[in-house]
């Protein structure tokens, strides 16, 4: 746990007393601080009654007496659409609003540091699509390499919930952008931004609120060095931003370009990925072979994995090495097994468009389960990227509006998991690939992007 520092003998109302709340909550305590919680969910307060929390409902004018900050879960509205209202009395009477990453970054260093050879390093990665990958793959080669490393954040433990900081070890951190645009504090030692594409635009007012909660990880702390991929305007732009010459290796550009310019790059082209550095090649490692890293999408995960770990001086076969063994991430990209020459993968986890585009590129002659609750903007940026698709099996509430934007794709509304599956495995040939790549939320048919995925996988092992 790490206690949370500058609240001694101060209440402070935590809001949300799920994972990352009740781990608030006691991170407050640990820190001296009174934590007064509240949640909606009459099961949810009661965990934290049975805990020893007090529970305090907020949104009574006469709760805030006394209250010092607010410290609000991820998921709640601060803004857009429009506040929760328990916020935004926080907000009519200034009373701070900050979150547990910004308790972390304020707290994880301590005086014990002054006694370490090595100050622990802190690496957080962001992005539309392949945060999760990219920080897993980051803490895989560390493992590897022998080095002390925790994961958390979107990903992993809570991030007040993991251990303090040893001499020379390493956090790495997954960060959404529910999670940046909050934060009151944000310093981490290494930045990851791996691609911008349209999601969450309601939360964040459209695409300019989204990018600027993306870019406050990078702004507002000053990371020692900054790993963008600039393949979009968005991340050119950010890479611009934090450079100062040309030549400047503070930033790290990934890029599926032919590497050029004088500053230190990191590209993947045709499967294979290039370091350069003051226009000569440093590295270079064949992904083509790799199980756990399959498609572009992929080798971009992999390009930010490996110039992070390459900012902490570790060499380019040994990140090579542990590359090879990466088993991936459940749901991203997964494998779930062969039949008849037919290859069933998960990748429930493509809950946009862009992400869903990417998985389609990564395979060939697809059977596509596709559907569920569709996000803003519909399916136009798919339409390139159909061309490998055989047949769509379309499921969930937006079954109908998918079939109207890939009408020229041959499909069948299913609007269930099983009934998907059993026409898809019904129809599909040696060669094929059964892909789940939904893009969309799961929120019309399931809790959550993972029950969704493991509902496919139960469904498939029925005709292993």
């Amino acid at each position: 746990m790490i206690p949370v520092q500058g609240y001694t003998g101060q209440s402070v109302a935590v809001l949300g007393l799920g994972r990352s709340g009740l781990a608030t909550a006691r991170a407050l305590k640990a820190g001296g601080a009174i934590p007064l919680c509240w949640d909606d969910n009459e099961e949810a307060r009661a965990r934290a009654e049975a805990e020893g929390f007090e529970t305090t409902p907020l949104k009574r004018p006469e709760a805030w007496s006394g209250i010092t900050a607010l410290i609000t879960s991820p998921g709640i509205p601060h803004l857009y659409p429009q506040p929760n209202p328990v916020i935004a009395q926080a907000l009519a009477l200034g009373i701070p609003v900050d979150n547990d990453i910004g308790l972390f970054f304020r707290s994880f260093a301590t005086r014990d540091w002054d006694h370490f050879d090595q100050p622990p390093r802190v690496i957080a990665v962001t992005g539309s699509n392949g945060k999760s990958t990219t920080s897993a793959l980051i803490h895989h080669v560390l493992t590897e390499a022998g080095r002390s490393v925790q994961l958390a954040g979107n990903i992993g433990r809570g991030v007040l919930d993991i251990d303090p900081g040893e001499d020379g070890s390493v956090v790495v951190l997954e960060l959404s952008s529910y999670q940046t645009e909050l934060a009151r504090a944000l310093t981490p030692d290494i930045a990851v931004f791996t691609n911008l594409s349209p999601d969450h635009l309601d939360r964040h007012g459209g695409m300019g609120g989204y990018f600027a909660a993306k870019r406050r990880l990078f702004t507002i702390g000053g990371p020692d060095r900054a790993i963008i991929g600039v393949d979009e305007a968005e991340g050119q732009f950010l890479a611009n931003q934090l450079t100062v010459a040309p030549s400047d290796d503070r930033v790290i550009r990934i890029t599926s370009a032919k590497p050029s310019g004088p500053g230190w790059l990191v590209s993947t082209r045709k499967g294979f990925l290039a370091e350069h550095r003051k226009g000569r090649q440093a590295g270079a490692i064949d992904l083509r072979a790799i199980p756990g890293l399959p498609g572009s999408h992929n080798h971009q995960n992999a390009a930010c994995s490996y110039a992070a770990c390459r900012s902490l001086g570790l060499a380019p076969r040994i990140i090579e090495d542990a590359f090879q063994n990466f088993a991936g991430l459940p749901h991203r990209s997964q494998i779930v097994g062969t039949r008849n020459g037919v290859t069933f993968v998960n990748d429930s986890k493509a809950t946009n468009v862009d992400s869903a585009a990417k998985a389609l590129q990564a395979f060939g002659s697809i059977r596509w389960i596709a559907g569920g609750l569709e996000k803003e903007g519909g399916l136009g940026a798919l339409t390139d990227h159909l061309g490998s698709v055989r047949k769509a099996y379309l499921i969930g509430r937006s079954a109908r509006e998918f079939a109207l934007g890939i009408s020229e794709t041959p499909h069948a509304i299913c609007e269930t998991m099983a009934r998907a599956v059993a026409e898809a495995v019904a129809e599909a040939e040696p060669g094929d690939t059964v892909l789940l790549a939904p893009a969309s939320a799961s929120f019309d048919q399931y809790d959550s992007f993972e029950k969704r995925g493991e509902d496919f996988m139960a469904e498939v092992s029925k005709y292993l």
